[in-house]
């Protein structure tokens, strides 16, 4: 992905202390140089609505930081709204002294300027940055920011496949392609599922010999499943892979049950787990919306993610047990185990995945959720993934979450939230309140 283009404007007036506003102005480049993006930016500061207007003139950015260098009426903000659709940070420094003398930079009363003028312009959602460029805390929320914004960009390059339909009653992952065009910028696609079995039953043994070496390295006992089943299972993750590639397809929703039970007498369930493992985001029963948050977890961490259902709490330990058939990445699986291969708990046809995820010290809980009015909000919440061992068959994972689970688990139903849940191997919750502020999606934190 191409580096993100970084508009920087300083803004304020020449009436206030330039010594310590062109100091920070001169720190604050410093510190935007390093996080890696192209950065565009005057070489002077913007003291007056015309220097301003100027700069501006045929500034493409992905991201606009506007900063009180010293203090700005809103017709700052005003000019800046008026020449740029881009997404808004206002960062408001630290007064540099407060000994009883003059104030010497009054920037948080531009903010306020600034911020009066975004909310009569463009509403809520302005991202706000406070803190002096030497601040540990300013570096760790722009990458925040850069990282959110890469996030919201990918989506608008990204094609999520939906393989065939969300079974009867699971309509809760069901997605049109205007929807989500529209509040994703996402290219939604759509195939059946009894193409990929038509697919799949041409390949003959010598089609799919590297498919299987990689299938047979990755899953521990695969050579224990029927020998029908393993080959079955081994020509759909051709077709399907062969199809992702060829269509450049980023994350994939795929109906299962009943089909792949039924018609194809083997379960997709292993072919999930090993696209997953590749990193393609690949969530079942046809959950678009699942698939998406996969694939925003799995760009912000770069590693996959897991997809599942509360099943279990434990109030003592605080603890949700999230669990499904056996789609989970293979990397994902504990080390003592690996990642084990059995049948389906259900229709007792493999193969699945079978085994406990690993342990992880930062987790979070995420899921773009569907309202009535058929716009869209964010679950996200913090907590650890315990050392646990498999809870059921299947695959499944323990997460001790900071808020009282009964409470939680409790609020969760009662708001309707969907049953499906991806679990993130790390702390990315800022990022993605960050990135509903940006799609003007609200986020609902537990």
């Amino acid at each position: 992905m191409n580096p993100l283009k970084i508009l920087y404007l300083p803004i304020g007036v020449p009436t206030f202390h330039m010594p310590s506003a062109q100091a920070m102005f001169e720190a604050s480049k410093t510190l935007l140089k390093s996080i890696d993006h192209e950065l565009i930016m005057p070489e002077t500061m913007l003291l007056s609505i015309n220097d301003l207007s100027q700069f501006m003139l045929n500034k493409h950015a992905d991201l606009v930081i506007v900063q009180h260098v010293t203090f700005a009426n809103s017709a700052y903000m005003t000019e800046i709204l008026r020449r740029t659709d881009a997404p808004i940070v206002l960062w408001t420094l630290r007064e540099p002294a407060i000994d009883g003398g003059r104030l010497r930079l009054n920037s948080l009363t531009g903010a306020f300027s600034s911020g009066f003028a975004y909310q009569q312009m463009r509403g809520k959602n302005l991202i706000t940055l406070i803190g002096s460029p030497d601040e540990a805390s300013v570096l760790r929320q722009l990458k925040e920011i850069t990282r959110a914004l890469s996030i919201k960009i990918r989506m608008r390059n990204m094609n999520l496949l939906v393989i065939g339909h969300t079974p009867e009653g699971f309509g809760f992952g069901r997605a049109l392609d205007l929807d989500m065009a529209s509040a994703f910028g996402v290219n939604l696609k759509s195939i059946e599922a009894r193409e990929f079995m038509n697919i799949a039953k041409q390949f003959k043994d010598e089609e799919i010999v590297k498919e299987s070496k990689t299938a047979h390295q990755k899953m521990i006992g695969l050579d224990q499943i029927d020998l029908n089943n393993q080959k079955d299972f081994i020509r759909l993750f051709k077709a399907y892979q062969d199809y992702i590639d060829t269509n450049r397809i980023d994350a994939i929703a795929s109906r299962c049950w009943p089909d792949f039970f039924t018609e194809y007498k083997t379960p997709v369930c292993g072919v999930l787990g090993l696209l997953n493992d590749r990193k393609i985001a690949a969530a079942c029963e046809a959950d678009a919306y699942g698939a998406l948050s996969m694939f925003v977890g799995q760009e912000l961490t770069g590693n996959p993610t897991y997809l599942g259902d509360p099943v279990s709490m434990d109030e003592i330990e605080n603890t949700i047990t999230f669990w499904h058939c056996g789609t989970a990445a293979c990397s994902l699986a504990r080390k003592e185990t690996g990642a084990q291969t059995g049948v389906h708990p259900n229709r007792k046809i493999g193969p699945t995945m079978e085994f406990g995820l690993r342990p992880h010290l930062e987790a979070t809980l995420f899921r773009i959720g569907r309202l009535p009015n058929g716009t869209f909000r964010f679950f996200v919440s913090e907590g650890e993934i315990l050392d646990k061992p498999q809870q059921f068959l299947g695959t499944s994972v323990v997460v001790k979450v900071k808020q009282d689970v009964h409470h939680m688990i409790t609020s969760m139903i009662k708001e309707g939230w969907e049953p499906h849940y991806v679990i993130i191997y790390g702390n990315v919750k800022q990022e993605i309140v960050l990135l509903g502020q940006m799609l003007n999606i609200e986020t609902y934190q537990y």
